[in-house]
């Protein structure tokens, strides 16, 4: 059995500044467009951003994610916070189980979109 040689690490380049703007720029048109969405650098991770949505309507709604790139296309999105105005609340109901992954799939999307800067 012939064994091959690890593949060089892909890992991100883009400047974290650059890359927040970029995601910025991005994602408010992969969301709903009465979505609402901040995006800053992770200060402890050069490979990480915060996003932060406020859902459409009047639910009072906010959900906030780390978003981990793995290599230079592919994100890791980890829920970090859920509120309903400042109020913590459990995330574990069906609808917000179905919010979180909408909006979830909103930011793989981002990412997606977000390649041609990544992936250089």
């Amino acid at each position: 059995m012939e064994v091959l040689p690890m593949r060089k690490a892909d890992k991100l380049t883009i400047d974290q500044a650059e890359l927040v703007h970029e995601w910025m720029t991005v994602l408010p048109t992969t969301l709903q467009p009465t979505d609402q969405a901040r995006v800053w650098a992770d200060e402890a991770d050069p490979q990480a951003l915060r996003v932060h949505i406020m859902a459409a309507g009047h639910t009072g709604y906010t959900i906030d994610f780390k978003v981990t790139y793995v290599d230079s296309r592919e994100v890791k999105v980890e829920l970090t916070d859920v509120q309903k105005g400042t109020q913590h609340i459990e995330e574990t109901s069906d609808l917000m189980q179905n919010l979180v992954e909408d909006y979830i799939r909103h930011i793989h999307e981002c990412a997606q979109a977000l390649q041609k800067v990544t992936h250089a």
